[in-house]
């Protein structure tokens, strides 16, 4: 067997006993490491152990110490020898930590209420304290030799009871508890320590009190709370004692710190208080190694350290953890994962910055396992080095190359992390605390006369005009130094010819009514590319910027790069408001309120997704409406889940309901903005209690429209029209499958008018259980292929196609593509003729796909001559491509007959053909 004292012959077996600290240990604890069963050390194992070893006659404060020791002497033979993984040794740091806090703490707690009494609130109760884990321990992330960051927080103010001593209140208690649990845990012994203990997170830092109740934390928070503060808290749990974490009565911290740390609004703002931290802790590695090369390679806090791999996951978190709570974790690795998931981080760069990590964290271990010291310098020592290289996973073959590695790692994750703020490689490692945090000194603010005289005089007096009406005197320095930046980068945009001035122009519009909610200014700043794509967008049509205005935050989805290449997808979209449903539920924040505001959000993120594909023209019109119509299907189906999980008397799992779509949505032509045509119905045929469950349902579909309808913060999600249910506006909210295939079908004296029968022939189920979707279909199809008189049903759709058309006067010399003669109202009502005129014999008419495909199934079945159906078609799908790109840029959908008169003419010969002109019987009449 090689000699472990030779670095240069290290194999894996035998490997940990280079480690001055394992030599230690297996010197002076030789007879108690037998004690530590096999494999890795877990919760309950240190538990018994340290039993054991106060049988054997040590004090319960010795016992944990010698128990650490055998753990980690245990985690060194497991991390160098047999290559367990990092989180392995550190999920049993944790959970040592876990374990040796459990039992100081009820150590602790008899001997007080043995002198002072139990803290007992007014009720009697005992008062709980929770043993708030930081940091890396409240992410189970904890190293081998690390220290734990604690605080102290107590649930309600109250006296002791039952005492030697007079009472007490819980305050004095609960300080004296804190500083038992320091001898215990942090004071050093003849045995060492368990753990340093660090109280300095705690609400004031070293001059606050070492315990507080829970009111004073959350007055802490919400008045005094600094944004570093949130990272910190970020990774906060209750480590100790797990019996209120499993009862519950833990989950009011909870409640208090999540939205101290989350936010709920892109929280953009938080870069600039890393980049403060930031340049803190860059500061601080530099004074202590001023003079020193030996400390320039600390793999946790120098440039590129661990720390850094860190603060990116916590700054992504913490800007969109507040409204995407799927994302949110403690853990460093796992929050790679969920960002990437979400598209937040490049895929190669999450593979990259995990790799890293394990890279440094296991140098990390591997620095403290020889000699047990709180370090994370490398040590300087050839054998040492060469120990840690051989002892890798994989080895490395000599400490050369295992600098070269640790070289080629921190670049790569200071490169990302600069990246992340905007800081300059170079620049960033020796920029003093108070420089400004870019390359070049800070623009004046934007109302100041030198920044005045450098924008043009279009701009110059629409941001003058902002001043003149006090806009600007609730906005700090720092947002009017922001804005000036925006102001700037816009006219480099111009300059450049990425944008035109108009498209500025529009920009301040949009910006104006924001200039007090500093996050979207924070937003744009630090995103420079969303930026740019949005004076693009805003370039190329006007009615972005009004639907930017309703909804400013998804002016975030401009920052995926993959925004143009995508489309809508329904299963994503479910599986991503499930996660998040799920994910609320987790938080203890499954309110209505929080699932009707991810309803809006994903609503409005992706309506806009597919609108910045149309203005790029990446997409058709026809693809448009089939992706707005799909997305109102899933957020459709998906308030229906949801609303019926809310509803009080809700009497079975799921509802035995079917929304119906009628009109743009039932024939899959959504636009932006367009209401909804929805009809209810329910099958009470398997129901125990048929009209209770009627009674049940009604009430539920008016909570089903209330929630679809609702203006939140975050906005409303559609307008509801029911008007085409049985009997119209007089009519019951919600029909029986029954009552609505006799309404229609004409059984009995209450039945359809011919109008409707038009509504039904594109008219679909969207959201239902399928045997409902099937009957449905029944019915409709029923009711297409009902016998009719056709000179009558010709009369009756050109009557109501003048209704219509005399409610949408058009002005003289002028052509409407939607309700002159010859537009696109004209091509429904043809369709729709066809339909009811012919379904029974040509069952291709009675599919729900569509006027254009119409056109041409009636065409290829002689219902139109040849060419009469195409050209239609062709038509209307030119008309409506004119209307949409009219509406986006909100100029009218009114022309110049002469610039539309061969699609008039081809529409014009459709309905001359189909309403005056008969066609042969042998070949499918025409009336």
């Amino acid at each position: 067997m090689t000699d472990p004292t030779c670095p240069g012959a290290v194999s894996s077996p035998g490997a940990a006993g280079y480690s001055r600290f394992v030599q230690r240990v297996r010197r002076r604890y030789a007879q108690e490491l037998h004690l530590l069963p096999s494999g890795l050390p877990r919760r309950a194992d240190v538990t018994e152990l340290v039993a054991v070893l106060e049988s054997g006659g040590r004090t319960l404060s010795s016992a944990m110490r010698v128990a650490r020791h055998l753990v980690i002497e245990r985690l060194a033979v497991l991390d160098t020898e047999q290559a367990a993984g990092l989180s392995q040794i550190t999920l049993a740091m944790t959970e040592l930590a876990e374990a040796t806090l459990a039992l100081a703490l009820s150590h602790a707690c008899a001997e007080l209420d043995k002198v002072m009494g139990a803290p007992l609130n007014a009720q009697g109760q005992r008062i709980d304290f929770w043993i708030v884990g930081m940091g890396k321990l409240g992410a189970r992330e904890l190293n081998v030799s690390s220290d734990i960051d604690l605080i102290y927080v107590y649930e309600e103010d109250g006296h002791t009871v039952g005492g030697k001593t007079p009472s007490v209140s819980a305050h004095e208690y609960f300080a004296r508890l804190a500083h038992c649990l320091y001898g215990l845990i942090g004071e050093t012994t003849e045995d060492g320590q368990v753990f340093r203990v660090d109280l300095a997170l705690r609400p004031n830092g070293n001059s606050g009190p070492a315990a507080v109740s829970l009111s004073m934390l959350e007055e802490y928070l919400h008045v005094q709370g600094r944004e570093w503060e949130r990272f910190a808290w970020l990774k906060s749990r209750v480590v100790a004692p797990l019996s209120s974490v499993d009862s519950g009565r833990a989950l009011a911290l909870r409640h208090t710190v999540t939205p101290f740390v989350y936010r709920r609004y892109l929280d953009y703002s938080v870069f600039e208080a890393l980049r403060q931290l930031h340049r803190k802790v860059r500061d601080e590695a530099q004074r202590r190694a001023a003079g020193r090369p030996e400390r320039a390679n600390d793999v946790k806090l120098s440039r590129g350290g661990i720390r850094e791999i860190e603060f990116i996951v916590q700054l992504l978190l913490l800007v969109r953890g507040g409204q995407f709570p799927e994302i949110r974790t403690r853990s460093t690795l796992r929050g790679l994962d969920k960002l990437m998931a979400a598209g937040y981080i490049k895929p190669d760069s999450a593979r990259e910055l995990a790799q890293s990590y394990v890279f440094l964290r296991e140098l990390e271990h591997r620095i403290q396992y020889l000699d047990d010291q709180h370090t994370h310098l490398l040590p300087v020592q050839e054998a040492d080095l060469m120990w840690v290289a051989h002892t890798l996973h994989p080895p490395v073959p000599h400490y050369c190359s295992l600098l070269q590695r640790l070289c080629e790692t921190r670049e790569l994750v200071a490169t990302e992390f600069d990246a992340l703020l905007h800081e300059s490689s170079s620049a960033a490692a020796d920029m003093p605390a108070k420089a400004h945090c870019r390359l070049c000194p800070p623009p004046a603010p934007l109302d100041s006369e030198q920044m005045m005289e450098r924008l043009p005089p279009e701009i110059a007096q629409r941001v003058q005009a902002w001043w003149n009406q006090g806009r600007h005197k609730t906005l700090s320095e720092r947002s009017k130094q922001h804005l000036s930046q925006l102001m700037l980068r816009s006219m480099q945009a111009i300059e450049q010819g990425q944008c035109q001035l108009s498209a500025v122009l529009l920009f301040l519009d949009w910006l104006e009514p924001l200039l007090r909610r500093e996050a979207y200014i924070a937003l744009l700043v630090e995103r420079p590319a969303v930026h740019q794509r949005l004076l693009r967008l805003l370039g190329l049509a006007r009615w972005p910027m009004r639907y930017l205005m309703q909804h400013p935050g998804v002016i975030d989805e401009l920052a995926d790069e993959r925004i143009l290449q995508l489309r809508f997808q329904t299963p994503e979209y479910l599986d991503e408001l499930n996660q998040r449903q799920r994910a609320w539920l987790r938080s203890g924040e499954r309110g209505e309120e929080a699932l009707l505001d991810t309803l809006r959000r994903a609503h409005h993120a992706e309506v806009f997704r597919t609108l910045v594909r149309d203005v790029e023209e990446r997409i058709s019109v026809e693809q448009v409406s089939d992706d707005l119509s799909a997305l109102a299907d899933a957020t459709v189906a998906t308030t229906l889940q949801w609303s019926w999980s809310k509803f009080a008397t809700a009497h079975r799992e799921s509802p035995h309901f079917a929304v119906v779509a009628y009109g743009k949505l039932g024939g899959k032509e959504l636009g932006y903005g367009s209401d909804l045509d929805l009809v209810f119905l329910i099958d009470l045929t398997d129901e125990s209690d048929p009209e209770k469950a009627s009674e049940i349902y009604s009430a539920f579909v008016r909570k089903f429209i209330h929630w679809l309808t609702l203006r939140t913060n975050e906005g409303a999600l559609f307008d509801i029209d029911t008007a085409l249910r049985p009997n119209g506006s007089s009519g019951l909210l919600i029909s029986t499958m029954d009552r609505f295939e006799n309404y229609q079908c004409g059984r009995g004296s209450n039945t359809a008018w011919t109008w409707e029968h038009q509504a039904l022939s594109r008219a679909r189920v969207c959201v239902g259980p399928p045997e409902l979707q099937q009957r449905f279909e029944r019915v409709r199809r029923a009711v297409l292929c009902a016998p009719r008189e056709r000179q009558a049903l010709a009369a009756e759709i050109q009557a109501m196609s003048s209704k219509v058309r005399s409610a949408h006067p058009v002005p003289v010399g002028l052509f409407d593509v939607k309700h002159s003669v010859g537009g696109m109202m004209d091509v429904e009502f043809a369709v729709q003729y066809l339909v009811l005129a012919h379904s029974h014999a040509h069952p291709e008419l009675q599919d729900n796909v569509g006027n254009i495909a119409l056109l041409l199934r009636a065409e290829e079945t002689h219902l139109l001559p040849l060419g009469v159906g195409l050209n239609a078609a062709n038509a209307y799908r030119a008309l409506r491509r004119l209307q949409h790109r009219a509406r986006l840029d909100e100029k009218p959908t009114q022309f110049p007959p002469h610039e539309i008169a061969e699609q008039s003419e081809a529409i014009t010969a459709l309905s001359r053909v189909v309403f005056q002109c008969p066609v042969p019987s042998a070949k499918g009449s025409l009336p």
